[in-house]
């Protein structure tokens, strides 16, 4: 995790190819808890926590780690859970920009 979380994401440029799922595969296999999506297009992690005010404090803090690196999650929240997916619009589907996000978040949430 270390690496990616030490990682910088680059901007998106117009053209930019989705990785392969080998690729993301392999990438996935440094993230403790995210999953790949069926197609490979994005990652997911469920964040569960007791009560509302924390699951708003994780998408809060999901949207912060997104903001902060231009490369911004979805996020879907309730009573007890939080759930961020990333993948790259641009690429229609995953770019190494969503490992590293999804690795500086869990370094924030260690």
């Amino acid at each position: 995790m270390t690496a990616l979380a030490d990682s910088t994401c680059e901007p998106c440029k117009s053209g930019t190819g989705a990785l392969d799922r080998a690729e993301a595969e392999l990438l996935i296999s440094e993230l403790d808890d995210w999953l790949l999506s069926e197609d490979a297009t994005a990652i997911s992690r469920r964040f569960e926590s007791k009560g509302f005010a924390k699951a708003v404090q994780m998408a809060n803090l999901a949207a912060w780690v997104g903001d902060k690196n231009g490369h911004h999650p979805d996020i879907c929240f309730g009573w007890g859970y939080c759930t961020v997916t990333f993948t790259t619009h641009e690429a229609k589907g995953l770019s190494r920009n969503d490992f590293i996000c999804a690795a500086k978040l869990d370094q924030i949430v260690a």
